[in-house]
């Protein structure tokens, strides 16, 4: 007869339990590719963005751009910042 100890019911469930939270998230990860597939299918991620009006993050981007190249050219310059 097998004797089970607490070291080896605790590793079961510590098994048990990454499983469990393994099986969660790869559900999870499925069901927000099945979202993004719908989406991409429906068009709603194509409508989301008016190709007229920059996005707002491309618009943060190239206003860190350009003070990327204001400090630059200050630097070029010679120009302590």
């Amino acid at each position: 007869m097998a004797i089970v100890t607490p070291d080896l019911t605790a590793a079961a469930v510590a098994l048990l339990a990454l499983t469990i939270v393994s099986l969660a998230g790869l559900r999870g990860w499925r069901d927000w590719i099945q979202l993004k597939r719908e989406e991409m299918n429906s068009g709603h991620a194509a409508l989301a963005h008016d190709p007229g009006v920059p996005h707002a993050g491309s618009r943060i981007e190239i206003a860190d751009l350009k003070e990327r190249l204001r400090k630059l050219e200050a630097i070029a310059a010679g120009v302590d910042l």
